[in-house]
This record gives C-alpha cells, structure tokens and sequence, in this order.
C-alpha cells in the first residue's frame, strides 16, 4: 500500500483484523491481522471490493455494505470465512460506519475475530451439559453424563434411582442409543401399570390356550427387545413372583412364555429404575435381597431438581425456548416475580413439572414476557416456598427444605423456619415474610398456628 494509507505500526498489533473501507466498500486499510486471517497477500486487496477478499457467507445474506444502505447501526453476527487454502473458518464480524463531520456516512470499519477455539469450546461444553433429552450442568449431572459412555460399552445391568420426574426413562433410553444395541429394540415396561396376571403375560408371553382370553400366541416384551435393551421402570411394584422369574432370566437369559414347554434364549441388556428405597424394601421382606444385588451392578442416581442448583435456570430457559418454537412464539424471558417464583419452589415434581410449568405459561402468555399472572395458580395463590401445597400432597408426601429436613414433621419444620426468619430480622414481620415469601396476612395465621407470639 502506498504510504498514505499505512496504519499506524500500533494497529498492526491488533490481533483482531481490521479494514477500512469507502462509501462503496472497496477496501483502503487492512491491518496485518486481517492480512493473516483471510490469507491475502499485501497489497493486492486495495481499491478492490471487500467480499473479493474475505469471501465471507455473510456478504450476500444481509450486509449492509453490499446492500448500499444509507443509515445503519454497528452490525455484530457470527460468520464464516475461506482462506485462500480454502479452510472454513468461523469468525466473529463487526461493521461501523464512519461518519463525517457533516453526519454523514462516508465510509465503513471492519473487524474480524477468530473465533475457532470458542466453537470448539462451546461444542465441548454442550456435551458437557446434555445427554439426550437430559439438560445440566451441575456435578452430579456431569458426573452422570462423563459415565454413560463407558456403561454404555458394557452389557451389566443397570439400575436407575431417583424422584420421580428427574429423567430415570431418558437415561435409561440414553444408555440404550449409545451403546453397540443402538439399532435394536429399545423395549419399556412399566411394573405398576399392571395387574400381575397380566404383567406376567407381558414380560415373558403366553402361548394359545395358556389361560382363559388367550386366543393366540403372544411374544413377552422382553421377547421383542431381542438384541436390544429391556426397561423395566418401576420395578419396586414388580409383583415377589414375578421377582423370581425375572431373576432366572437374568441367571439364564431364558424367557419361558406361559403355557409353553419350550423357552426362548433372549440377548437384552437389562437397565430398571425405580423411584423406591429398594434397601429398605428388602429388609421388609417385600423385595429379593438377590434380585437387587442382580440389578445393582451399575447404579446411577438421578439428584432432585431442588438439589441442583444453576440447573433449574438452565432448564427452565431450555423450556421456554423448546415450547416457543413448538407453539411459535416469540417470548424473550420472565419477569422478575415470575423468575422469582420459579427460583423459590421446590419441585417436588422435579424436571418434569417444571416442564410443564413452563408449557403452561408459553400457552396462556399473549405477551412478550411471562408474567406471575401466566403461571399456574398453585404457584401464585399459595405459599411457594412450601415443597409441595398440602391441598395437593398427602402429608407424608411432603419434603421439607434441606437445612430443616431433621425435624419431626412439617409442622416443626414450618414453625422452625417462622422463627428462624423473625430472629434474623429482629422481630420485623414485614421483612420475615417477604423474605419467606408470603403476604404479611399469612404470615400472621401461621405465627398463630403454631401459638408463635411477637
């Protein structure tokens, strides 16, 4: 370039490439960044088009440069250049106009940053949050998730633990499509669907004649998972009987229909789940001691959402944009009440019901922010920070917050809690209940349930 148009020596240290361009978008200036980056030679860009030199996807897709438009504001996107060895590169482009002192546009800045090792970065740590249909970055989850390849290799017997609606069913299914059964039968019973009778007969099949309505053959389902992986989900309602026959498939591998002399040798990979204490449930003699330590080769635990942190943000807006697209809508967030109910529950449906909370409010939204008023009423009309509202959950349903989970029942838990809050705000009834949540009115029938005097 000619000596007019040299950029000062500090620009040339600039990592990020620079250009200037005139009114028409024929390059005057490039920096040496810019130089290294699109793989042009010095000099021989001058007074040629911009595109020419950056062959960028973006030129024709939008850019104001190329569009000729007269007023425009600093446009930041994501794009990709070809170096002249024709390597795809993912850049990170900014275009300014210059303006003169008369306000008018008379020529225009370009940046382009490299922005390869983001995208590398940022597809490692999607993986690191996603499994399937499961979403998080929390460390139980990421432990979870660095796991499943590795179980997924073998063909040991997988039991799944935890509430329900933390996701058991899509690790299980995730288990199953990164294993070498991928493309084989992906087979799920559900144990407390059924009567016995009849999970007998869809487990393990009957033959024509084996019991009164049996018309015809039928294959078991673990019969129609052959090669490919078997889910039994709840399996703490599997019948003592059925126990016994389900741990002689697994000695055996051999499924024998009712009614029929002849078995049938099946290759499935086993993976339960259950949302039980199955320990306990073989010390009350209600589940085999030897079918658990069958099943409990590999044992993953699925944490509560209420356990996991950031979790429930990064859920909870993986939803909203998830029904958005599905009920074309165009929502950009919460409000600060609505996030703030959302943050304060307890989900003692866990990902699921926050699932749904979500669906619920994409659904009756009419705005471009979901409000309080658009979220279920359990949530609005009664007191949030309970685990579960006891018009809906049986007593000893109900969960109580982590720092007070000793106390003998909910009742001592709440009272604990009431007092606890008015002892940190020296007796300030109004600031308590803010902080617990609740309207001042309800904070007063507590304190007077539980003969809190102040």
């Amino acid at each position: 370039m000619g000596q007019q148009f040299m950029l000062p020596d500090l620009l040339n240290e600039v990592p990020i490439g620079i250009a200037v361009l005139d009114i028409e978008g024929r390059i005057k200036l490039v920096n040496r960044a810019w130089q290294t980056l699109t793989g042009v030679a010095p000099n021989s860009m001058q007074g040629l088009k911009c595109y020419l030199g950056l062959r960028c996807d973006y030129c024709f897709k939008g850019c104001p440069v190329m569009a000729d438009k007269a007023d425009f504001q600093t446009v930041s996107v994501d794009a990709d250049i070809i170096d002249r060895t024709r390597t795809k590169i993912p850049i990170r482009l900014n275009i300014s106009p210059i303006v003169n002192s008369n306000n008018v546009i008379s020529g225009y800045m370009e940046t382009i940053q490299d922005i390869r090792q983001v995208a590398e970065l940022s597809s490692t740590a999607s993986k690191a949050y996603s499994l399937g249909g499961l979403i998080g970055t929390s460390p139980e989850m990421v432990k979870i998730f660095s796991m499943v390849p590795s179980i997924a290799g073998t063909d040991s017997s997988v039991l799944i633990t935890g509430e329900t609606g933390t996701g058991k069913d899509v690790l299980a299914e995730a288990i199953h499509n990164a294993s070498d059964r991928a493309g084989a039968p992906f087979i799920k019973v559900n144990c407390g669907a059924l009567p016995e009778t009849l999970l007998e007969s869809e487990l393990f099949g009957h033959v024509k004649g084996a019991f009164t309505g049996a018309n015809e053959d039928r294959p078991g389902r673990i019969k129609l998972a052959h090669n490919g992986s078997f889910f039994l989900t709840e399996i703490g309602d599997l019948p003592l009987p059925l126990q016994v026959k389900l741990l002689s498939f697994l000695d055996d591998k051999v499924i024998q229909p009712l009614g029929s002399p002849r078995g049938f040798n099946a290759d499935v990979r086993v993976i339960v789940a259950t949302h039980r204490d199955l320990k306990k449930m073989v010390q009350e003699k209600t589940f085999r001691a030897d079918l658990l330590f069958r099943l409990n080769v590999v044992h993953l635990h699925l944490p509560p959402l209420r356990e996991r942190g950031d979790d429930i943000l990064l859920l909870k807006n993986h939803f909203l944009m998830e029904y958005c697209n599905k009920f074309n809508k165009k929502i950009k967030g919460f409000s600060k009440k609505a996030a703030k109910i959302l943050s304060a529950y307890r989900y003692p449906g866990n990902v699921r019901e926050l699932s749904n909370i979500v669906e619920y409010a994409v659904n009756f939204c009419d705005r471009d922010i979901i409000s309080s008023s658009h979220l279920p009423a359990y949530l609005t009309e009664q007191d949030i920070l309970r685990p579960v509202a006891e018009s809906a959950y049986p007593a000893q349903e109900r969960t109580v917050p982590l720092e007070y989970s000793s106390a003998q029942s909910w009742d001592d838990a709440e009272k604990q809690m009431i007092m606890d809050t008015l002892l940190k705000c020296g007796g300030r009834k109004g600031e308590a209940a803010k902080i617990l949540g609740w309207s001042r009115s309800t904070l007063w029938r507590k304190m007077k349930k539980h003969s809190i005097t102040g």
